[in-house]
């Protein structure tokens, strides 16, 4: 039971994580080319990379969908403030943050359940 609730939890973190890559090179088609849409289109390649790895069983890539939308929101959050931002960069970094507690939650099961 626990076992079928993991692989739920990790598929629908993966699927997310997986459309925030696709939304993110998307944006290339709707902003100016600078060195900013680049960037987002690079965390784009890693998002699709890492929702990739998470639909097999590697732990190496449940702590990567932690560390690396972390790592992008919080440069996000930083670089600039909250309120010139769009839907598509609000949802993104409401996706970021939800794979984040998903893959933080599946990582904590299978460390302390390792059968699963």
């Amino acid at each position: 039971m626990v076992s079928g609730n993991i692989s739920r939890t990790r598929n629908v973190a993966a699927t997310l994580l997986t459309l925030s890559g696709i939304s993110h090179i998307a944006g290339l088609w709707f902003t100016d080319i600078d060195g900013t849409a680049l960037g987002g289109a690079l965390f784009g390649a890693l998002y699709l990379i890492i929702g990739i790895g998470l639909y097999g069983q590697s732990r190496f890539a449940l702590f990567l969908a932690i560390v690396i939308p972390a790592g992008g929101a919080w440069l996000i959050l930083t670089q600039t403030p909250v309120a010139p931002y769009g839907e598509l960069e609000r949802s993104q970094l409401a996706v970021a943050l939800i794979v984040i507690i998903l893959c933080s939650r599946v990582l904590f099961a299978v460390r302390n359940n390792p059968s699963t």
